[in-house]
C-alpha cells in the first residue's frame, strides 16, 4: 500500500481550534465567539479550555466539505499524454518551475533578472535554458507556436492609463505588458499567471480589469481568477496567491479547467521541520540569521504560537517602543511559530521586526533550509548568493507543492485539449 493511501486512511477525526480556523478561514476569536453563542461548540473541552472539534461537526461548512471530499488522490496520478513545453517568466529561484516540472512539464526557457536566482536555477538544473536579464530585451517570436504553456508571476505595478483605453498599449512600461507581449509573441494554448491577492483590489480593481481586457484582446478566455490558500495543497504555510488561467478562445469552449482539489489535511511547522509525511528526515543543518543579544533575551519569553502581547507589559513597551501605543494587532512582531500550526507567510527577511518568524523551540530565526522546507522545496535544491539573497529567493517563491497541484490541473487541461483535437472537435 502506498504512503499516499496510508495517509488518507489516517485522516484525523478531531481538529484543534487552530486547525479549524485554518480550514474555515476564520480567526480563533471567531471560533471562541461561536462557542459562546452556540454556533459551533467543540465536542470535547479539557479543564484547560483546550478545544477539539469532531469531523462530523465541520461537514456542514463548504470549506470543510472540499477538504473531506477531496479528489486529491485521483488527481495525484495525473500524467501528460505527451511532453508539454513550458516557457516561464520571472522564474525567481524556481518554486513554480520545480512544481511544474514535477507535474510533467518540460521547460524550454526560463527568464529571470536577479543574478543570484539565476545562479540558483543553473546550479540545480544545468540543462535548463536560463536567460538572465531584463525581460524587455527578450524576443519571444522564435517560440511562436512552439510552446504549450507560458507561466510566470509578474510583479504588480500601477498602470498609467496613458491612452485611457485600458488596452495593451496602455500598459507599456509595466512588467505585465512584457508578460502579455510574451503571450502575444508565443501564442501558447494556455497561460498561467500568479500574483499576490492584493491584485484583486489594486487601484480599486482597475488594474485587474485592465488585465482582463488585455487577455480578451489577445484572444484568450480568462478562467475566473481564484485565490488559492497554500495550506490546502500540502504546504505548511498560510500563504495565499492569486492565479489567472488563460485558454485560447478557439479551444476554450471545448474544454473545462478544474482547480486542484485540496490535500486531506493541513500541514504544520512540525511536518516541515521534522521527519514525517512531507520529508523523510528532520531538516538538515544550515546557515541562518541571528538575533542581537537583547532581542534574543526578549523573544526567549514568547511562548510557541505567541507574539509581543504575550510578553510582560514592561517588555512589550521596550520592544514595541512607539508602536505600543498604536492601533492594530501587529501580530507579526515578536512572533514565534508553533509546531502544531502552519507557518505564517514567509517574507524575504525572517529576522525583521515587523515580520519575525522565530523557531518554535529555539530562540532564533528559521535557517535557510527550514525556510526552504516551509516553501516545500526539496532538500536537494541549493540556493546561491549571499545569505540575505537566499532568504529573499525563498521568501519570494511560489510554494513548490502549490505549484505542483496547479500544474497537475494544467496537465489535465492540456490532456483534454489534445484529446478533443484528435477527435476533430
Amino acid at each position: 500500500m502506498t504512503n499516499v493511501y496510508l495517509e488518507i486512511m489516517q485522516s484525523p477525526q478531531h481538529y484543534t481550534i487552530a486547525q479549524v480556523a485554518d480550514i474555515l478561514g476564520v480567526s480563533k476569536e471567531t471560533l471562541r465567539r461561536w462557542d459562546r453563542n452556540g454556533t459551533l461548540v467543540p465536542e470535547r473541552q479539557c479543564d484547560n479550555n483546550y478545544r477539539l472539534y469532531a469531523k462530523e461537526q465541520l461537514v456542514r461548512f463548504e470549506e470543510a466539505q472540499l477538504l473531506f471530499n477531496s479528489n486529491w488522490l485521483e488527481e495525484y496520478d495525473t500524467k501528460p499524454i505527451r511532453p508539454y513545453r513550458l516557457l516561464e517568466l520571472f522564474a525567481g529561484a524556481g518554486g513554480l518551475a520545480v512544481g511544474m516540472e514535477l507535474a510533467g512539464f518540460q521547460s524550454v526557457l526560463l527568464n529571470e533578472i536577479d543574478p543570484a536566482a539565476c545562479k540558483t536555477l543553473r546550479k540545480n538544473r544545468p540543462e535548463w535554458n536560463v536567460v538572465e536579464g531584463d525581460i524587455a530585451n527578450i524576443d519571444f517570436t522564435p517560440f511562436h507556436g512552439q510552446i504549450d504553456i507560458l507561466s510566470g508571476g509578474f510583479p504588480c505595478q500601477a498602470f498609467s492609463y496613458a491612452g485611457k483605453k485600458l488596452g495593451f498599449e496602455d500598459t507599456r512600461g509595466t512588467l505585465f505588458f512584457e508578460f502579455a507581449r510574451a503571450v502575444n509573441e508565443t501564442q501558447p494554448k494556455v497561460f498561467v499567471a500568479e500574483n499576490v491577492r492584493g491584485l484583486l483590489a489594486h487601484e480599486n480593481g482597475s488594474t485587474l480589469e485592465t488585465i482582463k481586457n488585455i487577455i480578451d484582446e489577445l484572444g484568450y478566455f480568462l478562467v475566473p481568477p481564484r485565490i488559492l490558500k497554500a495550506i490546502f495543497y500540502k504546504v505548511p504555510q498560510k500563504r495565499e496567491r492569486l492565479f489567472l488561467i488563460g485558454i485560447k478562445k478557439d479551444l476554450a469552449d471545448k474544454v473545462s479547467f478544474r482547480w486542484p482539489s485540496p490535500y486531506y489535511r493541513i500541514m504544520t511547522v512540525k511536518d516541515a521541520l521534522k521527519a514525517g509525511d512531507l520529508y523523510p528526515t528532520d531538516a538538515p543543518e544550515s546557515f541562518g540569521q541571528k538575533y542581537p543579544q537583547r532581542k534574543e533575551e526578549i523573544l526567549a519569553q514568547v511562548p510557541p504560537g505567541g507574539y509581543w502581547k504575550d510578553l510582560p507589559d514592561n517588555l512589550q513597551r521596550e520592544y514595541m517602543q512607539k508602536s505600543y501605543f498604536l492601533g492594530g494587532g501587529k501580530t507579526g512582531m515578536a512572533r514565534r511559530l508553533s509546531w502544531d500550526e502552519p507557518s505564517l507567510t514567509l517574507t524575504c527577511a525572517p529576522a525583521q521586526k515587523q515580520t519575525e518568524r522565530c523557531h518554535p523551540e529555539e530562540t532564533r530565526p528559521l535557517t535557510v533550509r527550514e525556510y526552504a522546507r516551509i516553501q516545500t522545496f526539496p532538500d536537494s535544491w541549493r540556493f546561491e548568493g549571499a545569505l540575505t539573497a537566499q532568504y529573499k529567493q525563498i521568501g519570494n517563491a511560489v510554494p513548490v507543492n502549490l505549484a505542483y497541484a496547479v500544474g497537475r490541473s494544467l496537465v489535465r487541461l492540456l490532456n483534454e485539449i489534445e484529446e478533443t483535437s484528435h477527435l476533430g472537435l
